[in-house]
């Protein structure tokens, strides 16, 4: 399974997320769509796969906004997007290597349950042991 997420960086909070059996375009635009319809960033940024440098991801990002900027990863450079990595550690550790998902439904449905989680119930230290919604919060952000 594939999964795709829009973090907002300065409260950690999932805006949305995504998931397929394949490694195609489609499940990433949804992701994205979802994303810009609750919010409008400065900046988008994420790594240099192909989903996201195709014309299609950059269309939707532009036609949302013409000022947002676009901004990608340098190859191999994992530590430009810190803190995406620092969630898929998280997603990882404490959801995907804890199960044993016998199908792709029950994989969606933890997922659902953990970004529920992280989001909601999880104190982050960065975030002086805040969740990412209480910060979105105190910060007025408005996606749900």
């Amino acid at each position: 399974m594939y999964l795709t997420v829009i973090l907002d960086w300065y409260s950690r909070y999932v805006v949305s997320w995504s998931m397929s059996d394949q490694l195609t375009t489609d499940f990433v635009l949804e992701a994205l769509e979802i994303a810009l319809s609750k919010a409008s960033p400065e900046i988008i940024n994420s790594d240099q796969g192909s989903q996201y440098t195709s014309h299609v991801w950059t269309e939707m990002i532009l036609s949302s906004n013409p000022k947002i900027q676009i901004s990608m990863d340098g190859r191999g450079r994992c530590m430009d997007n810190i803190f995406t990595e620092r969630f898929w550690r998280s997603y990882k550790y404490e959801e995907v290597y804890l199960k044993e998902y016998e199908t792709p439904r029950e994989c969606r449905r933890g997922t659902s349950d953990y970004i529920e989680h992280y989001n909601h119930r999880r104190p982050h230290q960065v975030l002086d042991y805040k969740t990412p919604y209480k910060i979105k919060c105190l910060r007025g952000g408005s996606y749900n």
